[in-house]
């Protein structure tokens, strides 16, 4: 090959890098390789990260706590039945002052005894009509004490004449849930984390912060389980219980 030919390819290589349609194309492909590079590293230390995540622990805590109620209820219902309308209204009307000298007897404010209703009824039988009258009063009180001495003491209502129909029994509710809640939840939450770290000392690992938590429900049941059933209160004492969950970073 003489000097012009070896001129003339040198010029013409040269030419191959100056082409515009050549540099965008290696500028593509330059682009395209690192973003390869830089997608695996990236790839990588997600699954680092991802894997990390991995080593929690969830446990699940309890708190609970005895409790009186603080407001008791008492919705009396009593009626009489015959076949004259006057005489089983004038029967409901002896039984009604019965139950409000039972309870001022009790030392109970006149407010704390209210009627909640009353209604008539009659059925016909053997061609002979019968009237019954029924008169409903509702007791609410936040005096506990004075609602127990109430409920021992019911059947002097019978002994007076008056009939209590079933559902005239006491209830008891506790309402103040929310001044114990944070006390609670913080207990709940204590008692999760001696378990993770219980878990964590079997494994070898430490525990570390929490990384999400659920607090799950409060429930209010009877200490020692409601009695229920007609004529009989259920328990002033009860069990605030609840369950958290709880999610453990290891390390």
């Amino acid at each position: 090959m003489n000097a012009e030919n070896e001129q003339a390819t040198v010029e013409q290589g040269s030419g191959f890098f100056k082409d515009p349609v050549t540099l965008r194309w290696l500028s593509t492909a330059a682009i395209a390789a690192a973003g390869l590079v830089l997608g695996g590293y990236l790839l990588g230390d997600g699954l680092l990260r991802a894997k990390e995540s991995e080593r929690t622990v969830t446990v699940r805590g309890l708190a609970e706590r005895n409790v009186t109620a603080d407001l008791a209820t008492w919705t009396i219902s009593y009626s009489s039945t015959s076949t004259n309308l006057s005489n089983a209204q004038a029967k409901v009307r002896r039984d009604t002052q019965a139950i409000e000298q039972f309870f001022d007897g009790l030392g109970f404010p006149e407010d704390a005894l209210q009627p909640t209703g009353a209604n008539v009824s009659s059925h016909t039988r053997q061609g002979v009509t019968h009237y019954t009258v029924r008169q409903r009063l509702a007791l609410r009180t936040q005096d506990i004490e004075r609602a127990q001495k109430a409920v021992a003491s019911q059947f002097e209502l019978v002994n007076d004449g008056v009939f209590l129909e079933e559902g005239s029994g006491m209830a008891f509710a506790f309402t103040r849930l929310n001044d114990i809640k944070p006390e609670m939840v913080a207990e709940a939450t204590k008692d999760a984390r001696a378990s993770a770290e219980q878990f964590a000392q079997d494994s070898g690992a430490q525990v570390g912060a929490i990384r999400d938590a659920t607090q799950g429900y409060f429930s209010i049941e009877g200490r020692d389980g409601d009695s229920g059933g007609w004529g009989v209160s259920d328990s002033p004492y009860k069990k605030v219980r609840v369950v958290t969950t709880v999610h453990f970073s290891l390390g």
